[in-house]
Protein backbone atom coordinates (compact mmCIF):
# COMPACT_ATOMS: atom_id res chain seq x y z
CA UNK A 1 0.00 0.00 0.00
CA UNK A 2 1.13 3.73 -0.05
CA UNK A 3 3.31 4.97 2.21
CA UNK A 4 2.69 7.85 4.06
CA UNK A 5 4.24 10.39 6.79
CA UNK A 6 4.91 8.81 10.34
CA UNK A 7 3.13 9.92 13.27
CA UNK A 8 4.62 11.88 15.76
CA UNK A 9 6.48 10.14 18.39
CA UNK A 10 5.12 11.59 20.87
CA UNK A 11 1.97 10.04 20.82
CA UNK A 12 3.37 6.64 20.96
CA UNK A 13 2.07 5.60 24.32
CA UNK A 14 -1.21 7.82 24.66
CA UNK A 15 -4.24 7.41 23.49
CA UNK A 16 -3.82 10.62 21.11
CA UNK A 17 -2.96 10.89 16.93
CA UNK A 18 -1.48 14.34 16.51
CA UNK A 19 -3.79 16.90 13.92
CA UNK A 20 -2.93 15.99 10.57
CA UNK A 21 -0.81 12.93 11.31
CA UNK A 22 -1.34 10.41 8.64
CA UNK A 23 -1.46 6.52 9.07
CA UNK A 24 0.30 4.10 7.10
CA UNK A 25 -1.35 2.30 5.02
CA UNK A 26 -5.15 3.71 5.54
CA UNK A 27 -5.18 6.01 3.69
CA UNK A 28 -8.00 6.20 0.45
CA UNK A 29 -4.83 7.02 -1.83
CA UNK A 30 -4.95 4.83 -4.69
CA UNK A 31 -2.14 1.50 -3.33
CA UNK A 32 0.12 0.17 -5.81
CA UNK A 33 -0.85 -2.68 -8.05
CA UNK A 34 1.08 -5.09 -6.10
CA UNK A 35 -1.46 -5.00 -2.88
CA UNK A 36 -4.29 -6.58 -3.81
CA UNK A 37 -2.49 -9.94 -4.50
CA UNK A 38 0.84 -9.54 -2.95
CA UNK A 39 2.66 -13.28 -2.85
CA UNK A 40 3.22 -15.07 0.27
CA UNK A 41 6.17 -14.53 1.43
CA UNK A 42 8.55 -17.72 2.30
CA UNK A 43 9.79 -18.41 6.31
CA UNK A 44 13.23 -17.42 6.73
CA UNK A 45 15.73 -20.83 7.37
CA UNK A 46 14.76 -22.21 10.99
CA UNK A 47 11.58 -20.29 11.05
CA UNK A 48 8.41 -22.80 11.93
CA UNK A 49 4.55 -22.21 12.15
CA UNK A 50 2.82 -21.56 15.88
CA UNK A 51 0.06 -23.17 15.00
CA UNK A 52 -0.27 -25.83 17.50
CA UNK A 53 2.69 -24.02 19.85
CA UNK A 54 1.04 -23.74 23.52
CA UNK A 55 2.85 -21.46 26.58
CA UNK A 56 4.97 -22.96 28.65
CA UNK A 57 3.27 -23.25 31.52
CA UNK A 58 3.83 -21.32 34.67
CA UNK A 59 2.49 -20.68 38.21
CA UNK A 60 1.72 -16.97 37.79
CA UNK A 61 1.23 -14.83 34.60
CA UNK A 62 3.01 -11.35 34.87
CA UNK A 63 1.19 -8.70 32.72
CA UNK A 64 2.55 -5.28 31.70
CA UNK A 65 0.38 -2.73 29.98
CA UNK A 66 0.76 -0.13 27.79
CA UNK A 67 -1.43 2.41 27.13
CA UNK A 68 -3.88 3.43 29.92
CA UNK A 69 -6.90 5.25 28.05
CA UNK A 70 -10.52 4.16 28.20
CA UNK A 71 -9.65 0.99 27.68
CA UNK A 72 -6.33 0.12 29.16
CA UNK A 73 -7.10 1.46 31.93
CA UNK A 74 -10.57 -0.18 32.32
CA UNK A 75 -8.84 -3.42 32.45
CA UNK A 76 -5.99 -3.22 34.67
CA UNK A 77 -8.32 -4.34 37.46
CA UNK A 78 -9.13 -7.28 35.33
CA UNK A 79 -6.24 -8.63 35.23
CA UNK A 80 -5.36 -8.31 39.39
CA UNK A 81 -8.77 -10.22 39.82
CA UNK A 82 -7.51 -13.26 37.71
CA UNK A 83 -6.19 -15.92 40.03
CA UNK A 84 -2.76 -15.97 39.40
CA UNK A 85 -2.12 -12.75 37.68
CA UNK A 86 -0.05 -10.09 38.77
CA UNK A 87 -0.20 -6.67 36.96
CA UNK A 88 3.70 -5.78 37.49
CA UNK A 89 3.80 -2.68 35.63
CA UNK A 90 2.36 -0.31 33.74
CA UNK A 91 2.69 2.60 31.24
CA UNK A 92 1.75 5.69 29.41
CA UNK A 93 3.40 8.27 27.46
CA UNK A 94 1.32 10.26 30.00
CA UNK A 95 3.31 9.41 33.66
CA UNK A 96 0.06 10.79 35.46
CA UNK A 97 -2.12 8.00 33.83
CA UNK A 98 0.47 5.28 34.77
CA UNK A 99 0.13 6.59 38.45
CA UNK A 100 -2.95 6.57 38.65
CA UNK A 101 -3.14 2.59 37.60
CA UNK A 102 -0.80 1.95 40.19
CA UNK A 103 -2.68 3.82 42.70
CA UNK A 104 -5.72 1.96 41.86
CA UNK A 105 -4.58 -1.50 41.86
CA UNK A 106 -2.87 -0.55 45.53
CA UNK A 107 -5.86 0.86 46.62
CA UNK A 108 -7.55 -2.63 45.99
CA UNK A 109 -5.36 -4.54 47.79
CA UNK A 110 -3.18 -5.85 45.29
CA UNK A 111 1.05 -5.24 45.08
CA UNK A 112 1.81 -2.31 43.36
CA UNK A 113 2.98 -2.44 39.61
CA UNK A 114 5.72 -0.45 38.31
CA UNK A 115 5.16 3.08 36.67
CA UNK A 116 6.48 3.99 33.06
CA UNK A 117 5.84 7.19 31.94
CA UNK A 118 6.78 10.96 30.67
CA UNK A 119 9.06 9.76 27.08
CA UNK A 120 8.11 8.18 23.74
CA UNK A 121 10.62 5.72 25.06
CA UNK A 122 8.88 4.59 28.06
CA UNK A 123 7.58 1.48 26.60
CA UNK A 124 11.01 0.35 25.65
CA UNK A 125 12.08 0.83 28.83
CA UNK A 126 9.54 -1.30 30.54
CA UNK A 127 9.83 -4.01 27.73
CA UNK A 128 13.55 -4.82 29.20
CA UNK A 129 12.10 -5.97 32.48
CA UNK A 130 11.88 -9.80 33.10
CA UNK A 131 9.23 -10.27 35.12
CA UNK A 132 6.45 -9.27 32.44
CA UNK A 133 5.30 -12.65 30.78
CA UNK A 134 2.49 -11.09 28.94
CA UNK A 135 2.18 -7.68 27.27
CA UNK A 136 -1.29 -6.26 27.53
CA UNK A 137 -1.41 -3.03 24.58
CA UNK A 138 -4.08 -0.56 24.40
CA UNK A 139 -2.76 2.21 22.31
CA UNK A 140 -4.35 3.86 19.65
CA UNK A 141 -4.45 2.40 16.59
CA UNK A 142 -1.81 3.25 14.67
CA UNK A 143 0.63 2.14 17.32
CA UNK A 144 -0.57 -1.21 17.68
CA UNK A 145 2.22 -2.75 15.48
CA UNK A 146 5.07 -0.90 16.68
CA UNK A 147 4.09 -2.03 20.38
CA UNK A 148 3.17 -5.52 19.55
CA UNK A 149 6.44 -6.58 17.47
CA UNK A 150 8.75 -4.80 20.36
CA UNK A 151 6.73 -7.08 22.73
CA UNK A 152 7.68 -10.27 20.50
CA UNK A 153 11.07 -9.07 19.99
CA UNK A 154 11.58 -8.74 23.91
CA UNK A 155 10.89 -12.45 24.56
CA UNK A 156 7.11 -11.35 25.91
CA UNK A 157 3.79 -12.74 24.55
CA UNK A 158 1.69 -9.89 23.68
CA UNK A 159 -2.25 -9.52 23.87
CA UNK A 160 -2.82 -6.64 21.11
CA UNK A 161 -6.07 -4.39 20.93
CA UNK A 162 -7.92 -3.97 17.62
CA UNK A 163 -6.73 -4.04 15.07
CA UNK A 164 -3.21 -5.60 15.49
CA UNK A 165 -1.84 -3.98 12.75
CA UNK A 166 -3.29 -1.40 9.79
CA UNK A 167 -1.13 -2.78 7.00
CA UNK A 168 -0.87 -5.70 5.20
CA UNK A 169 2.99 -5.91 5.36
CA UNK A 170 2.75 -5.04 9.03
CA UNK A 171 0.58 -8.10 9.36
CA UNK A 172 2.89 -9.94 8.04
CA UNK A 173 5.70 -9.15 9.86
CA UNK A 174 3.88 -9.48 13.09
CA UNK A 175 3.55 -13.46 11.74
CA UNK A 176 6.87 -13.60 10.85
CA UNK A 177 8.12 -11.93 14.29
CA UNK A 178 5.58 -14.18 16.55
CA UNK A 179 7.27 -17.16 14.47
CA UNK A 180 10.88 -16.13 15.24
CA UNK A 181 10.84 -15.30 18.38
CA UNK A 182 8.34 -18.45 19.74
CA UNK A 183 5.89 -15.80 21.14
CA UNK A 184 2.21 -15.77 20.63
CA UNK A 185 0.74 -12.64 19.57
CA UNK A 186 -3.11 -12.43 20.20
CA UNK A 187 -5.77 -10.04 19.26
CA UNK A 188 -7.87 -8.94 22.21
CA UNK A 189 -10.99 -9.50 20.51
CA UNK A 190 -13.56 -9.93 23.30
CA UNK A 191 -16.66 -10.16 21.44
CA UNK A 192 -15.33 -13.79 20.89
CA UNK A 193 -15.88 -14.27 24.00
CA UNK A 194 -19.37 -12.98 24.60
CA UNK A 195 -21.85 -15.46 25.54
CA UNK A 196 -24.21 -15.21 22.04
CA UNK A 197 -21.23 -15.93 20.58
CA UNK A 198 -20.10 -18.98 21.99
CA UNK A 199 -23.17 -20.62 21.67
CA UNK A 200 -23.57 -20.02 17.42
CA UNK A 201 -20.21 -21.45 17.61
CA UNK A 202 -20.99 -24.31 19.49
CA UNK A 203 -24.42 -24.81 17.92
CA UNK A 204 -23.23 -24.41 14.61
CA UNK A 205 -20.04 -26.68 15.15
CA UNK A 206 -23.09 -29.11 16.78
CA UNK A 207 -24.89 -29.11 12.99
CA UNK A 208 -27.62 -26.80 14.67
CA UNK A 209 -27.87 -24.76 11.67
CA UNK A 210 -26.68 -27.50 8.88
CA UNK A 211 -24.22 -26.52 5.88
CA UNK A 212 -23.00 -23.56 7.01
CA UNK A 213 -23.44 -20.92 3.66
CA UNK A 214 -23.23 -17.37 5.39
CA UNK A 215 -22.81 -14.58 8.01
CA UNK A 216 -23.01 -11.43 8.48
CA UNK A 217 -21.25 -9.16 11.52
CA UNK A 218 -19.61 -5.70 12.31
CA UNK A 219 -19.72 -3.33 14.69
CA UNK A 220 -22.62 -0.83 14.14
CA UNK A 221 -22.15 2.10 17.13
CA UNK A 222 -23.28 5.42 17.49
CA UNK A 223 -19.90 6.91 18.01
CA UNK A 224 -20.53 10.29 17.66
CA UNK A 225 -21.13 12.11 20.72
CA UNK A 226 -18.07 10.96 22.17
CA UNK A 227 -15.92 11.54 18.85
CA UNK A 228 -16.76 14.96 19.11
CA UNK A 229 -15.85 14.90 23.29
CA UNK A 230 -12.74 17.04 24.04
CA UNK A 231 -11.99 14.33 26.50
CA UNK A 232 -13.15 10.70 25.78
CA UNK A 233 -10.76 10.08 23.35
CA UNK A 234 -7.60 12.24 23.97
CA UNK A 235 -6.10 14.43 21.29
CA UNK A 236 -9.53 13.38 19.13
CA UNK A 237 -7.41 10.53 17.49
CA UNK A 238 -9.92 8.85 16.95
CA UNK A 239 -12.02 11.16 14.88
CA UNK A 240 -8.63 11.71 13.12
CA UNK A 241 -9.15 8.48 11.15
CA UNK A 242 -11.91 10.36 9.70
CA UNK A 243 -10.16 12.51 8.20
CA UNK A 244 -7.47 10.43 6.46
CA UNK A 245 -8.74 6.61 5.80
CA UNK A 246 -11.17 5.39 3.70
CA UNK A 247 -10.65 2.35 5.51
CA UNK A 248 -13.47 -0.45 7.49
CA UNK A 249 -11.93 0.22 10.57
CA UNK A 250 -13.01 -2.37 12.84
CA UNK A 251 -15.43 -4.49 11.49
CA UNK A 252 -13.45 -7.16 13.85
CA UNK A 253 -16.09 -7.89 16.39
CA UNK A 254 -18.57 -9.42 14.40
CA UNK A 255 -16.72 -10.69 12.23
CA UNK A 256 -13.90 -13.02 14.57
CA UNK A 257 -17.46 -14.88 15.80
CA UNK A 258 -18.78 -15.52 12.27
CA UNK A 259 -15.20 -16.50 11.18
CA UNK A 260 -14.83 -18.94 14.08
CA UNK A 261 -18.34 -20.56 13.77
CA UNK A 262 -17.03 -21.31 9.99
CA UNK A 263 -13.33 -22.81 10.83
CA UNK A 264 -11.60 -19.99 9.22
CA UNK A 265 -8.07 -21.46 9.25
CA UNK A 266 -9.36 -24.69 10.43
CA UNK A 267 -10.77 -26.34 7.26
CA UNK A 268 -11.64 -22.91 5.16
CA UNK A 269 -9.85 -19.39 4.73
CA UNK A 270 -11.37 -16.05 3.70
CA UNK A 271 -10.02 -15.81 0.15
CA UNK A 272 -11.38 -12.87 -1.21
CA UNK A 273 -12.80 -9.03 -0.58
CA UNK A 274 -14.62 -6.41 -2.24
CA UNK A 275 -15.71 -3.37 -0.57
CA UNK A 276 -18.36 -0.51 -0.57
CA UNK A 277 -19.11 2.91 0.92
CA UNK A 278 -21.51 5.23 1.40
CA UNK A 279 -21.11 8.90 1.76
CA UNK A 280 -19.27 10.67 4.54
CA UNK A 281 -22.54 12.25 5.73
CA UNK A 282 -23.09 11.09 9.39
CA UNK A 283 -20.06 13.22 11.62
CA UNK A 284 -20.48 16.48 8.85
CA UNK A 285 -24.42 16.48 9.82
CA UNK A 286 -23.46 15.89 13.54
CA UNK A 287 -21.02 18.74 13.88
CA UNK A 288 -23.39 21.22 11.95
CA UNK A 289 -26.32 20.59 14.78
CA UNK A 290 -24.27 19.92 17.77
CA UNK A 291 -20.73 21.43 17.66
CA UNK A 292 -19.94 25.51 18.50
CA UNK A 293 -18.50 26.73 15.53
CA UNK A 294 -15.16 27.39 17.28
CA UNK A 295 -14.59 24.27 17.90
CA UNK A 296 -11.04 22.54 16.22
CA UNK A 297 -13.15 19.92 14.40
CA UNK A 298 -14.58 22.59 11.82
CA UNK A 299 -11.40 22.41 9.89
CA UNK A 300 -11.75 18.91 9.28
CA UNK A 301 -13.14 16.67 6.60
CA UNK A 302 -14.15 14.00 6.61
CA UNK A 303 -13.28 11.14 4.13
CA UNK A 304 -14.72 7.63 5.72
CA UNK A 305 -17.99 6.53 4.85
CA UNK A 306 -20.71 6.31 7.17
CA UNK A 307 -21.37 2.60 6.65
CA UNK A 308 -18.41 0.49 4.80
CA UNK A 309 -19.28 -2.79 4.00
CA UNK A 310 -17.10 -6.18 3.36
CA UNK A 311 -18.13 -8.43 1.18
CA UNK A 312 -16.06 -11.58 2.20
CA UNK A 313 -15.81 -15.06 0.21
CA UNK A 314 -14.50 -18.34 1.52
CA UNK A 315 -12.32 -20.93 -0.05
CA UNK A 316 -15.48 -23.35 -0.16
CA UNK A 317 -17.90 -20.77 -1.10
CA UNK A 318 -19.37 -18.71 1.87
CA UNK A 319 -20.05 -15.34 2.33
CA UNK A 320 -19.32 -13.04 5.35
CA UNK A 321 -20.54 -9.49 5.10
CA UNK A 322 -18.92 -7.52 7.11
CA UNK A 323 -19.84 -3.76 8.53
CA UNK A 324 -18.40 -0.78 10.25
CA UNK A 325 -20.58 2.14 10.93
CA UNK A 326 -19.63 4.86 14.15
CA UNK A 327 -21.20 7.89 12.38
CA UNK A 328 -24.86 7.10 11.94
CA UNK A 329 -27.83 7.75 14.91
CA UNK A 330 -28.38 3.62 15.71
CA UNK A 331 -28.57 1.82 18.62
CA UNK A 332 -25.55 -0.61 18.92
CA UNK A 333 -25.71 -3.88 17.18
CA UNK A 334 -22.69 -6.21 16.27
CA UNK A 335 -24.95 -8.08 14.24
CA UNK A 336 -24.25 -11.76 15.00
CA UNK A 337 -26.35 -13.19 12.12
CA UNK A 338 -25.36 -16.95 11.19
CA UNK A 339 -27.35 -19.27 8.61
CA UNK A 340 -26.85 -22.65 6.82
CA UNK A 341 -29.19 -25.35 5.28
CA UNK A 342 -31.72 -25.82 8.24
CA UNK A 343 -31.94 -22.53 10.14
CA UNK A 344 -30.29 -18.95 11.02
CA UNK A 345 -29.76 -17.26 14.34
CA UNK A 346 -29.58 -13.94 14.50
CA UNK A 347 -28.76 -11.42 17.13
CA UNK A 348 -29.96 -7.85 17.94
CA UNK A 349 -33.24 -8.61 16.67
CA UNK A 350 -35.80 -8.40 19.24
CA UNK A 351 -36.74 -8.20 23.01
CA UNK A 352 -35.52 -11.69 24.38
CA UNK A 353 -33.40 -11.31 27.05
CA UNK A 354 -30.49 -12.90 25.00
CA UNK A 355 -31.58 -10.50 22.45
CA UNK A 356 -31.31 -13.58 19.76
CA UNK A 357 -34.42 -15.08 17.92
CA UNK A 358 -33.56 -18.12 16.04
CA UNK A 359 -35.27 -20.83 13.41
CA UNK A 360 -34.16 -24.06 12.52
CA UNK A 361 -35.32 -27.24 11.28
CA UNK A 362 -36.75 -29.22 12.62
CA UNK A 363 -37.46 -27.77 15.39
CA UNK A 364 -39.45 -24.89 13.77
CA UNK A 365 -42.10 -24.35 11.12
CA UNK A 366 -44.77 -21.81 10.23
CA UNK A 367 -42.07 -19.10 8.68
CA UNK A 368 -41.76 -17.48 12.61
CA UNK A 369 -38.61 -16.52 14.20
CA UNK A 370 -38.52 -18.17 17.80
CA UNK A 371 -36.81 -17.14 21.48
CA UNK A 372 -32.45 -17.59 21.30
CA UNK A 373 -32.62 -18.31 25.27
CA UNK A 374 -33.51 -22.52 25.12
CA UNK A 375 -30.88 -22.84 22.72
CA UNK A 376 -28.34 -20.56 24.61
CA UNK A 377 -28.64 -22.76 27.64
CA UNK A 378 -28.21 -25.55 25.47
CA UNK A 379 -25.12 -24.45 23.54
CA UNK A 380 -23.90 -22.46 26.76
CA UNK A 381 -19.75 -22.73 26.44
CA UNK A 382 -18.22 -24.05 29.46
CA UNK A 383 -16.65 -20.79 29.82
CA UNK A 384 -19.36 -18.93 30.54
CA UNK A 385 -20.97 -22.04 32.93
CA UNK A 386 -17.59 -21.99 35.07
CA UNK A 387 -16.79 -18.18 35.01
CA UNK A 388 -19.99 -16.39 34.47
CA UNK A 389 -20.79 -15.58 38.01
CA UNK A 390 -17.16 -13.59 38.47
CA UNK A 391 -17.39 -12.45 34.85
CA UNK A 392 -19.38 -9.15 35.13
CA UNK A 393 -18.47 -8.24 38.47
CA UNK A 394 -14.97 -7.99 37.19
CA UNK A 395 -14.94 -6.96 33.51
CA UNK A 396 -17.03 -4.61 31.34
CA UNK A 397 -19.21 -5.59 28.06
CA UNK A 398 -21.58 -7.98 29.92
CA UNK A 399 -18.50 -9.86 31.24
CA UNK A 400 -16.65 -10.78 28.44
CA UNK A 401 -13.91 -8.88 28.97
CA UNK A 402 -13.09 -11.25 31.93
CA UNK A 403 -13.66 -14.09 30.39
CA UNK A 404 -11.30 -13.28 27.56
CA UNK A 405 -8.68 -12.17 30.69
CA UNK A 406 -9.32 -15.55 32.69
CA UNK A 407 -8.96 -17.66 29.75
CA UNK A 408 -5.85 -15.77 28.45
CA UNK A 409 -4.64 -16.23 32.01
CA UNK A 410 -5.81 -20.13 32.17
CA UNK A 411 -4.18 -21.20 28.82
CA UNK A 412 -0.61 -19.67 29.49
CA UNK A 413 -0.78 -20.97 33.46
CA UNK A 414 -2.19 -24.80 32.31
CA UNK A 415 0.23 -24.84 29.15
CA UNK A 416 -2.25 -24.60 26.51
CA UNK A 417 -2.72 -23.58 22.97
CA UNK A 418 -4.14 -20.18 22.36
CA UNK A 419 -7.68 -20.48 20.88
CA UNK A 420 -6.92 -17.61 18.67
CA UNK A 421 -3.37 -17.43 17.14
CA UNK A 422 -1.34 -14.42 15.38
CA UNK A 423 -2.73 -16.19 12.09
CA UNK A 424 -6.45 -15.48 12.91
CA UNK A 425 -5.70 -12.22 13.95
CA UNK A 426 -4.13 -11.29 10.99
CA UNK A 427 -6.77 -12.65 9.07
CA UNK A 428 -9.22 -10.86 10.73
CA UNK A 429 -7.60 -7.44 10.92
CA UNK A 430 -6.50 -7.96 6.84
CA UNK A 431 -10.06 -6.46 6.15
CA UNK A 432 -8.45 -3.17 7.16
CA UNK A 433 -6.27 -2.26 4.70
CA UNK A 434 -7.73 -4.11 1.94
CA UNK A 435 -10.90 -2.17 2.66
CA UNK A 436 -8.78 0.93 1.34
CA UNK A 437 -8.02 -1.37 -1.79
CA UNK A 438 -10.80 -2.66 -2.73
CA UNK A 439 -12.58 1.15 -2.21
CA UNK A 440 -9.72 2.35 -4.39
CA UNK A 441 -10.31 0.31 -7.17
CA UNK A 442 -13.99 0.90 -7.64
CA UNK A 443 -15.27 -2.16 -5.38
CA UNK A 444 -13.17 -4.40 -6.93
CA UNK A 445 -12.46 -7.80 -5.26
CA UNK A 446 -8.91 -7.97 -3.60
CA UNK A 447 -7.09 -10.97 -2.21
CA UNK A 448 -6.82 -11.97 1.10
CA UNK A 449 -3.34 -13.45 2.11
CA UNK A 450 -3.07 -16.55 3.59
CA UNK A 451 -1.18 -16.33 6.66
CA UNK A 452 -1.35 -19.52 7.72
CA UNK A 453 0.97 -20.46 4.41
CA UNK A 454 -1.75 -23.57 3.56
CA UNK A 455 -2.10 -24.89 7.34
CA UNK A 456 -5.85 -23.61 6.70
CA UNK A 457 -6.87 -27.33 5.57
CA UNK A 458 -6.03 -28.50 8.70
CA UNK A 459 -8.69 -29.17 10.88
CA UNK A 460 -7.66 -28.00 15.03
CA UNK A 461 -9.08 -26.71 18.17
CA UNK A 462 -10.20 -22.88 18.52
CA UNK A 463 -12.27 -21.15 20.74
CA UNK A 464 -14.89 -24.37 20.85
CA UNK A 465 -12.40 -25.77 23.19
CA UNK A 466 -12.08 -28.54 26.09
CA UNK A 467 -13.07 -27.51 29.65
CA UNK A 468 -10.24 -27.32 31.53
CA UNK A 469 -9.71 -26.09 35.05
CA UNK A 470 -7.76 -22.84 36.19
CA UNK A 471 -4.63 -24.39 37.88
CA UNK A 472 -4.02 -24.09 41.70
CA UNK A 473 -2.64 -20.85 43.05
CA UNK A 474 -0.21 -21.25 45.27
Amino acid sequence: MSETPAVSRRLLLGSAVATGAVAAGMTGAAPSASAAAAPVPRRRPGQKSMIGVPFDARRTVRVGVIGLGNRGGGMITGWAAVPGCTVTAVCDIRADRAKRAADRLESKGKPRPAEYGGSADSYARMLRRDDIDLVYIATPWEFHYEHGRAALLSGKHALVELPIATELRQLWDLVDTSERTRRHLLLSENCSYGRNELAMLKGAHDGLFGDITNGHGGYLHDLRELLFSDTYYTDSWRRLWHTRSTASFYPMHGLAPIAAAMDINRGDRMATLRATATAPKGLADYRARFVPRDHPSWKETYINGDLVTCMIETEKGRTIRAEHDVSSPRPYSRINTLAGSRGIVEDYAGPSPTGARIYVEPDHSGHSWRDFEGYRKEYDHWLWQKVGDDAANNGGHGGMDYVLQWRTVQLMRAGLVPDIDVYDSAAWCAPVPLSVTSLARGGRPVEIPDFTRGAWRERRPGLDSTPTDMPPVG
